[in-house]
């Protein structure tokens, strides 16, 4: 079977970032993982990513430093951001999807993103 895409999921919690990989492996896609913004670099660097499920929160580059890192130096990158922690009123440049998500609409964002262009940010 022929990948859909290389997905990087960064994610410090163990047991959703490889019930994510896993589910997403089922469904065609090659994956990567990353339990912190510094090893999600070190993939970045290492391969051609087409797709970023990242979660907003974690001890090593987390939070408002990942987003900014993501907003400059990704910015043509598709990206989804995950959180349980996000006010409705912090503002993310990129898609977002509240924990707890399931797993068939993260599939179906990442399939709208994957057909489309990198959402930016307005104005950016």
């Amino acid at each position: 079977m022929d990948s859909k895409g290389l997905i990087l999921i960064v994610e410090d919690e163990d047991a959703i970032r490889l019930t994510v990989r896993d589910y997403l492996k089922k469904r065609g896609y090659e994956v990567l993982v990353a339990s912190d913004g510094v090893g999600a670099i070190k993939q970045l660097l290492d391969y051609e990513i087409d797709l970023i499920v990242s979660d907003y929160r974690m001890d090593v580059l987390g939070g408002d430093y990942w987003i900014k890192f993501l907003k400059k130096y990704c910015a043509m990158k598709r990206i989804i951001i995950t959180s349980g922690f996000l006010r409705p009123d912090f503002y993310i440049p990129f898609s977002v999807i509240y924990k707890p998500f399931d797993y068939s609409e993260l599939e179906q964002r990442i399939e709208e993103m994957m057909h489309g262009k990198p959402e930016s940010a307005p104005g950016a």
